[in-house]
């Protein structure tokens, strides 16, 4: 029990990754809150499976691009728990594409998604932490964002923003024992990852050391590590889980 009675938001925490993150901080004792914006389907699964295993998890529903809905949704659970612990800054978008033919909405819409609710979530966050003198965020990042791919302009320039802001906030809240950390995912098991063309997928897979996809609890299994008191000594710094691509 890592977290037992910690408090923890994950942005976009019912599908994925995100689900994964979710269910696994609960199975060590946290308090979770499940943010989600509109697929309500997903958001009911994750609260029948979680009341199943016995778990903690509540959901929020909240655009987290919006300034106002992020407030509301991080005073109610301040209000309700009187504490906020972890932060896990998981809600992304991805709208690929060349850049010569990326319109002004491929690129605007994954600003606002993958950077702008960084800021939101982190800042409003950051002011519950701070009094406390205790408090651990974690952004989920890519390995696109160190890296880079391909048809993904937009989507590596914001992630690898994520990486530049988790060293920025790192360096702000040291001195209150905030540890701002980022977790950079490769080729994880996913709704996109199992439409993509078989060929492009097995290129992926053979550049791996390990040959394989990843799966959403592993991504998590470093997002625990992360959030729980045996990263006490690490911030500032980006994990990367996916096999061995980077």
């Amino acid at each position: 029990m890592l977290l037992k009675d910690e408090v923890a938001i994950v942005t976009g925490g019912t599908k994925g990754i995100g689900k994964a993150i979710c269910l696994l901080l609960a199975e060590q004792g946290a308090k979770v809150i499940a943010n989600f914006s509109k697929d309500v389907e997903a958001a009911n699964n994750l609260e029948k499976e979680a009341k199943s295993r016995g778990l903690s998890v509540a959901l929020y529903k909240a655009d987290v691009t919006q300034s106002d809905q992020v407030k509301a949704m991080v005073e109610e659970t301040f209000s309700q728990y009187g504490r906020i612990d972890v932060l896990v800054n998981n809600v992304g978008l991805v709208r690929d594409n060349f850049l010569m033919l990326m319109s002004d909405e491929d690129w605007e819409s994954l600003v606002k998604a993958n950077l702008t609710s960084l800021f939101y979530c982190s800042r409003i966050v950051i002011r519950k932490m701070i009094p406390r003198r205790k408090g651990k965020i974690i952004n989920i990042s890519s390995i696109s964002g160190m890296m880079g791919t391909p048809g993904q302009v937009n989507y590596a320039a914001t992630k690898g923003g994520m990486i530049s802001f988790t060293k920025s906030l790192a360096r702000e809240l040291g001195s209150f024992n905030i540890h701002v950390n980022a977790v950079a995912p490769g080729l994880i098991e996913s709704e996109v990852v199992s439409k993509m063309p078989k060929e492009k997928l097995e290129t992926i897979i053979k550049s791996s050391s390990l040959g394989r996809i990843g799966k959403p609890e592993e991504v998590a299994q470093a997002v625990l590590f992360l959030a729980s008191e045996h990263s006490n000594y690490i911030t500032g710094q980006t994990i990367v889980v996916d096999g061995g691509i980077v």
